[in-house]
């Protein structure tokens, strides 16, 4: 509220007292006049109930504001490990999926064929080593007998090892194949939801296009940031509450996981990650939070910062007691600047009842009565009239 507006209600609130003392006096003499000689009333000043407020007893937390987006902590990205057209597709976006369950298949002719083939090198090499070791064999019986040279045996034993060499190959091109063609295959690296399938039965995929993106919901964080003045009140393991938009008048709770090293060049922001505890999967990723990191928390007697004034120097409020009004020196406790609460600590009880507002003009030791102007309005209307017309 302005100073003008301030100094207008005040104004009000003065000819009120002066219309309460006059029609006291008036009271007086009419007494006077009757032959009394009874003193005049105090005057009484009428408070709105709109300009009060109760002292309560309520938790009070203090700590920096941050804001940021949620995000899945844990989600994979299902890529392409070969080329060639989607044959089936099998989890929709939205559906749960277990680790290692069947997502797509690939068309994979290249792979099969390259399959059959190494499978053929394989057997044809496997022959020509057995035939291979079986000259080796007689070679060396003849060599005992003395019916060939040395050197026979030593040819026979080369034949062997280069044939072992090209097996040895030909089991691992057959591997590879194998494993290409396995890529057509395309399995759930974790357990979680599709979040994402931008490919359908049809399409043409090249090795590296995304096929699907599987989100753990039960682990989510929420990616945030704070002023740089306010790092200093925060520390990894801290917790922070916040409200999520899309869930009203509800607040979760997470703990500062990390917090990086370095704030932005632009907003002079630092970014932290938040861990949340998602099992119950009410969270969803990329929706907005804002809340505030906890530096301090306790329960006790509450009031807005409206009504105190002198709030640097000597805290004071004006409070009703005894249809009276008082200044009240109190002294603060924590003090929550985001919602504009403060603790009192000394000086005021839980129920006692203070000015504030425009009420905030009245003068110490006036006394005052605090009444609901909305239903004294409403008691007061008068009924409507019935309307009256012509008679027939």
């Amino acid at each position: 509220m302005t100073r003008k507006a301030r100094r207008g209600r005040t104004s009000w609130l003065a000819v009120g007292l002066v219309a309460s003392l006059a029609a006291a006096c008036g009271g007086s003499e009419a007494a006077k006049d009757a032959g009394g000689t009874a003193a005049a009333a105090p005057a009484v000043l009428d408070i709105g109930k709109e300009n009060t407020v109760a002292v309560i007893a309520d938790d009070i937390v203090t700590g920096p504001a941050v804001s940021g987006t949620l995000a899945p902590k844990t989600q994979a990205t299902v890529r392409a490990e070969i080329g060639g057209s989607v044959l089936t597709v099998t989890a929709e976006q939205g559906q749960a999926v277990r680790r290692g369950q069947l997502l797509a298949r690939i068309e994979a002719r290249t792979a099969d064929e390259a399959v059959s083939s190494a499978e053929s090198s394989v057997r044809s090499q496997e022959q020509a080593l057995d035939l291979a070791k079986r000259e080796l064999a007689r070679a060396q019986t003849l060599v005992t007998a003395g019916a060939v040279a040395e050197r026979a045996v030593e040819g026979a034993r080369n034949e062997v090892v280069r044939l072992e060499s090209e097996l040895a190959s030909a089991r691992s091109r057959l591997s590879n194949a194998r494993k290409a063609l396995g890529d057509a295959t395309v399995t759930a690296p974790i357990s979680g939801i599709v979040a994402e399938r931008p490919v359908n039965a049809g399409d043409v995929v090249a090795p590296g296009t995304a096929l699907y993106t599987i989100v753990d919901p039960s682990s989510i964080q929420l990616e945030a940031s704070l002023p740089s003045e306010s790092l200093s009140r925060v520390r990894v393991g801290a917790e922070v509450a916040f409200q999520v938009r899309g869930y009203p008048d509800q607040q979760f709770t997470g703990k500062v996981e990390r917090i990086s090293p370095t704030a932005d060049p632009t907003t002079r922001q630092v970014p932290l990650w938040v861990t949340v505890d998602n099992r119950s999967g009410r969270l969803v990723a990329g929706l907005f939070a804002d809340g505030r990191v906890t530096q301090a928390s306790r329960r006790g007697l509450i009031v807005p910062l409206s009504v105190i004034a002198d709030m640097d120097t000597q805290p004071t409020v004006l409070r009703i007691r005894g249809g009276k009004v008082e200044k009240t020196t109190i002294r603060l406790g924590l003090v929550d600047a985001q919602n504009e609460r403060a603790e009192v600590v000394d000086g005021l009880s839980e129920g006692d009842v203070l000015l504030t507002g425009v009420a905030q003009g009245v003068t110490p030791g006036t006394q005052v009565t605090v009444v609901d102007r909305s239903q004294r309005a409403t008691a007061g209307a008068a009924p409507a009239a019935p309307e009256s017309g012509p008679k027939s």
